[in-house]
């Protein structure tokens, strides 16, 4: 089990999400994000992120495995079938499921009184030349 607080998995997600979101904004379909190599790859790596940090959150019981274990399973499928991931689902995932998901990750840390405070200001010391992300993390 790592030892590493919840706090920084759920910050992992929330700033994987925003930069999924910035990689994406400028397409409107599947195809045009998967012709963009540059795009594509850092979009995926970001879905990665937050099926590791979603596995960790489960094994943590913050997370319900039966409801939040998809997550997992996508990660899994786009780390070991790499040239299998349909953009498709992908596209779907990135346009139809992430907003969905970082609400219930702030619902979350709402309801449970999760202090974000420490892994905000690590992700901050982490990223300090990204000033889009700062402004970002201010937010948070």
């Amino acid at each position: 089990m790592s030892n590493r607080d919840a706090s920084f998995y759920i910050i992992d997600i929330f700033i994987a999400i925003y930069k999924i979101k910035l990689y994406t904004k400028k397409f409107n379909n599947a195809n045009d994000l998967l012709k963009s190599m540059l795009e594509w790859d850092a979009t995926i790596r970001q879905l990665e992120i937050i099926g590791e940090a979603t596995n960790w959150l489960i094994k943590l019981e913050l997370l319900e495995n039966k409801k939040y274990r998809k997550i997992v399973d996508f990660r899994n499928i786009i780390v070991h079938a790499y040239f299998g991931i349909d953009e498709d689902e992908v596209w779907f995932v990135v346009k139809h499921k992430l907003n969905e998901f970082n609400q219930e990750l702030k619902n979350l840390v709402k309801q449970k009184n999760i202090d974000l405070n420490d892994a905000i200001s690590y992700a901050k010391e982490e990223n300090t030349s990204y000033k889009e992300l700062m402004v970002f993390l201010d937010k948070l």
